[in-house]
C-alpha cells in the first residue's frame, strides 16, 4: 500500500440513500406488490420432532380463494451441492430445512404452503391441512444428542473426520487444530486453569422479516423481489433446489433492514415460486415474527471445554479446548470457524482444539455476525481472566504479554502480517477508562476478539456521465453502509465530490456476479473491485484526453478529476500550451471521443487481513434482584482504513450492543417437547437504546496490505469480545465465576444467593 494522502476517503458525508429511509420512501421486501398477486403462508410443523405419516391438503384446496397448495411431493429431490460464500452448502439439505419430506425436526418446520387471493383466505387453507405425525422424542441439547441411545435425527449421518465411524450419529462432523508438544506445555505452567461453559441459541434479532414476491412465467422465467444478503445466492440455491436453470431466475434485492448473515440461505423465495407456477399469478410471502424465531436461522447453542497454562509472569504456554456446536436439524454449524478464532489473538506455543458440529431438534443454524467467534472468545477470555487473578497480574497486561504480533503463525495456519492487536491493548491500557473509580457493585472487564474477515468473488461497474457525475453498480446489498463507502472511492479515484457519485445495488441480470453481503467483505472485497472499474474509467479519461491533444497517453497524468498533460506539450502555436482538462470537460466530449466511458473489474479477493478488537466493560449488579446494568463501555478496534468513520463506528457499537445482549439477556426457551416459549420481542429480550450506555469507540488504523487503502474487514469483529468482557465485569462485580450465558436476573440471583450461603455457612464454622 502506498503512503497516500486521502481528499475524500475517511470523511464523513451523509450516506446516500438515508433521505430515502428517513422519509420511508425506501422499498424493504414486504413492501414490494404486483397486479393480481396473491398472499402465501407456510403451515407449520407444532412438533420438535415426528415423522410425516400422511398430508391430506383437499380441505385447504376447497377453501374459497385458495388457488395452490405446496407439499414436498411437488419439490424435485435434489443431492447437488453449491460453491457459496466460503464453503459448499448441500442442497437436499437446504430444500428439506425449506419443506419437510418425510420428518419435521424442530417446532416451526415447514410441511405445506397455500397461496390464496386474501392472507384470510391463505390462513383459513393451511389451517384445513390435515397432517397426521407419529411423535418422536426430540434431541434438544448437546448433551442429548450425544449420549449413548440417543435417537438418530439423520439415519445416513456418520461422523465425517472421525476415524472408524460407521454407525449413523448426530454429531455430523469433527475437526482440530494442534501445534507442539501440548502434554510438555502443560508439565511447564505455573498455572493451569480449566472450565466448562455453555452459551445459548440466540438470534440475530433484524428488524425486518423475511419476506418476498415471486412471479413465474409462462416462458419458464421467475423474478423473485426478496430481502437478501446476496441476490446471486438466492438465484443459484433456488435454481438448484427447483432443478432450473439459474439464467431463467431472476433475483431483485430490496432494501434490507438487517441480516447479520442471517438472509444468506433461503426459506422463502423457492416456495414462492412453485406457488407461482402452480397458480399462474404473483406470489407474496411474509413471515411474521413468530416464524421467524422459530423457523429461521440462529447462531449455535454450545458447550465449550476449555484449559490454559501459564507461567507466573503470565506467559501462556499450553492450551487445550473442546469445541460443541449446534446445527440444529442440518449438519453445518460453525463449529470449525470458532476452533480458528478460538485462540488467534494470543502467541500459544502448545495447543489441540477439537471441534464437534452436532445436528439437534432446533432449526437450522445461519451464520451471524463473526459465526462461531463470540462463544469460543467468550471461554478464552473468561479464563484468561482467571489466570490474571491467581498470578495477580493486570489482566490487560498478560493480554499484551501473549498478543499475536506480525509474523506469527494464526492457530489456522498462516502467518499474520500486519496487525494492530497490541498497540490496541497498550491504548486501551493507557485510556481513562481503564483507570476510572467503580462504584459499589460495580467490576470491570476487559476481552479481546478475533475474526479472520471474507474475500471472495466481486464485480463491479463505474459509469461516467455525460456531466462528469458518476453512478456505481454492485451485487452487494448495503447493510452496513457500503454505498456510501464505495460512493467514497469512486471519489478518490476520479477526484469528483461524493454527492455526485451514485451507488445502486444491482439485480442479478445487471450486476456481475457478487458474493454475498458477509464476512465483513464488501468494503473490502467489493470495494476493491470498485476501485479497479473507477481506476478503468480514469485510464480511459486519460486516453480520451491524449485523442484530444494528440499526444502520447503514457505523458497523461491525473490529478485530483484533471488530466494533466505532458510537461512542455505544446497545441499548435509554440505560445500555446496546452491546459488541463477537467473531468466535466472531458465527459462533455465523449461523444466526440469514442463514445460512452464505462469502467468494470472482477476479482476474487484472498482473506481480507484479520480483525482484532478489544472491549472495556462496566458493570453493576443489584444484589437484591440481579440485574445488571452496562454502566461504560469502550471498544478499541483495527480496522486498517476507515473509508467512512461514521459507519466504522456504528458497525462497532451495534457489534457491541448485539454482543452485551447476548452476554446478558438473549436465549431461545424451550419447553421439554421442544417448542419454543420466546418466540417474539416481549418475551426474547434485546436491548434496546435505554438498555446501554453511549459506546465509545477507539478505531486504530493498521494498514491492510492487501488492500490499496489499507481497508480491513470492520463488521464482525465488534461482536466478539463483549461475552467476555460482561463476564469477566460479572466476576470483579460479584466474585462469582459465571461460565453459562446469559447473565440473566434469576441466574445472577441465584448465584449470588448461594454464594452467601456459603459465606455465612463458613462463618458459622469458624
Amino acid at each position: 500500500m502506498s503512503e497516500r494522502t486521502f481528499k475524500y476517503v475517511g470523511t464523513r458525508p451523509i450516506r446516500h440513500d438515508g433521505v430515502d429511509k428517513v422519509t420511508g420512501r425506501a422499498a424493504y421486501g414486504a413492501d414490494f406488490a404486483l397486479p393480481g398477486m396473491l398472499h402465501a403462508v407456510a403451515l407449520r410443523s407444532p412438533h420438535a420432532h415426528a415423522r410425516i405419516v400422511s398430508i391430506d391438503t383437499r380441505d385447504a384446496e376447497a377453501v374459497p380463494g385458495v388457488k395452490a397448495v405446496v407439499t414436498a411431493k411437488d419439490v424435485p429431490e435434489t443431492r447437488a451441492k453449491l460453491a457459496m460464500g466460503e464453503g459448499a452448502i448441500d442442497l437436499r439439505e437446504i430444500s428439506e430445512n425449506m419443506l419437510a419430506r418425510t420428518k419435521v425436526l424442530y417446532d416451526g418446520h415447514t410441511v405445506a404452503a397455500v397461496a390464496a387471493t386474501s392472507l384470510d383466505a391463505a390462513r383459513e387453507g393451511a389451517a384445513r391441512i390435515k397432517v397426521v405425525y407419529e411423535v418422536l422424542e426430540p434431541v434438544m441439547s448437546i448433551e442429548a444428542a450425544c449420549a449413548p441411545g440417543a435417537p438418530i435425527l439423520h439415519a445416513d449421518m456418520v461422523t465425517k473426520g472421525q476415524h472408524g465411524a460407521t454407525a449413523p450419529s448426530n454429531v455430523a462432523a469433527r475437526m482440530e487444530l494442534k501445534r507442539g508438544d501440548l502434554d510438555k506445555g502443560f508439565a511447564s505452567a505455573d498455572v493451569v486453569v480449566e472450565r466448562e461453559f455453555r452459551t445459548p441459541t440466540v438470534h440475530q434479532g433484524y428488524i425486518e422479516p423475511h419476506a418476498c414476491v415471486a412471479r413465474y412465467g409462462e416462458d419458464g422465467r421467475a423474478v423473485v423481489w426478496c430481502s437478501t444478503q446476496g441476490p446471486h445466492a438466492v438465484r443459484d440455491q433456488c435454481a438448484s433446489i427447483l432443478g432450473m436453470d439459474p439464467a431463467k431466475v431472476k433475483v431483485i434485492p430490496s432494501e434490507i433492514g438487517g441480516g447479520f448473515g442471517g438472509k444468506i440461505v433461503v426459506y422463502l423465495e423457492p416456495l414462492a415460486m412453485v406457488l407461482s407456477k402452480m397458480a399462474q399469478r404473483p406470489v407474496k410471502m411474509v413471515m411474521d415474527r413468530n416464524e421467524v424465531f422459530r423457523a429461521t436461522g440462529p447462531t449455535s447453542g454450545t458447550r465449550i471445554r476449555m484449559k490454559l497454562g501459564a507461567k507466573r509472569d503470565g506467559t501462556l504456554v499450553a492450551a487445550s479446548a473442546s469445541l460443541y456446536y449446534e446445527a440444529g436439524a442440518f449438519r453445518g454449524s460453525p463449529a470449525g470457524a470458532g476452533m480458528m478464532c478460538a485462540f488467534a489473538p494470543y502467541r500459544i506455543p502448545n495447543f489441540f482444539i477439537e471441534a464437534f458440529d452436532v445436528v439437534v431438534n432446533k432449526p437450522k443454524v445461519a451464520a451471524y455476525r463473526a459465526p462461531g467467534s463470540p462463544m469460543a472468545s467468550f471461554a478464552i477470555e473468561s479464563v484468561l481472566d482467571e489466570v490474571a487473578r491467581q498470578l495477580r497480574l493486570d489482566p490487560i497486561d498478560v493480554r499484551i504479554t501473549n498478543a499475536a504480533v506480525e509474523g506469527d503463525a494464526a492457530p489456522y495456519g498462516p502467518p499474520f502480517g500486519p496487525i494492530g492487536l497490541k498497540p490496541l491493548l497498550e491504548a486501551a491500557r493507557r485510556h481513562p477508562h481503564w483507570t476510572a473509580p467503580l462504584g459499589p457493585n460495580q467490576g470491570r472487564g476487559v476481552a479481546c476478539g478475533f475474526w479472520f474477515n471474507g474475500g471472495m468473488n466481486s464485480s463491479a461497474t463505474v459509469s461516467l456521465n455525460m456531466d462528469g457525475s458518476a453512478s456505481i453498480v454492485t451485487g452487494n446489498p448495503d447493510i452496513g453502509g457500503t454505498r456510501a463507502a464505495q460512493a467514497l472511492m469512486v471519489s478518490e479515484e476520479l477526484g469528483i465530490p461524493v454527492e455526485r457519485v451514485r451507488p445502486m445495488v444491482g439485480d442479478t441480470d445487471s450486476a456481475g456476479f457478487t458474493d454475498v453481503t458477509g464476512g465483513s467483505r464488501v468494503c473490502y472485497a467489493t470495494g476493491m473491485a470498485v476501485i479497479r472499474a473507477a481506476q478503468d474509467v480514469r485510464e480511459q479519461l486519460r486516453a480520451r484526453a491524449a485523442q484530444i491533444w494528440k499526444v502520447d497517453v503514457a505523458g497523461v497524468s491525473w490529478d485530483d478529476g484533471r488530466a494533466i498533460p505532458p510537461p512542455g506539450a505544446e497545441k499548435g502555436d509554440p505560445l500555446t500550451p496546452l491546459t488541463p482538462l477537467t473531468i466535466d470537460e472531458l465527459a462533455a466530449k465523449m461523444s466526440h471521443t469514442g463514445g460512452p466511458i464505462i469502467g468494470r473489474a472482477s476479482l476474487y479477493a484472498p482473506m481480507a487481513g484479520p480483525g482484532f478488537g478489544a472491549h472495556i466493560c462496566d458493570l453493576e449488579v443489584d444484589p437484591e434482584t440481579g440485574r445488571s446494568t452496562v454502566v461504560r463501555y469502550t471498544a478499541f478496534q483495527d480496522v486498517g482504513k476507515a473509508v467512512h468513520p461514521s459507519y466504522v463506528e456504528g458497525q462497532v457499537q451495534g457489534g457491541a450492543a448485539q454482543g452485551i445482549g447476548w452476554a446478558l439477556n438473549e436465549e431461545y426457551v424451550y419447553n421439554s417437547s421442544g417448542v419454543m416459549e420466546n418466540a417474539g420481542f416481549l418475551d426474547y429480550r434485546m436491548p434496546v437504546a435505554s438498555d446501554l450506555p453511549m459506546i465509545e469507540t477507539v478505531i486504530m488504523e493498521v494498514a491492510n496490505p492487501l488492500h490499496p487503502y489499507g481497508v480491513r474487514g470492520v463488521g464482525e469483529v465488534p461482536i466478539v469480545p463483549p461475552l467476555g468482557a460482561v463476564a469477566n465485569a460479572m466476576r470483579d462485580a460479584t466474585g462469582v465465576r459465571f461460565t453459562e450465558l446469559p447473565l440473566s436476573p434469576p441466574r445472577v440471583l441465584e448465584a449470588l444467593s448461594e454464594e452467601r450461603e456459603l459465606v455465612t455457612a463458613s462463618s458459622r464454622v469458624v
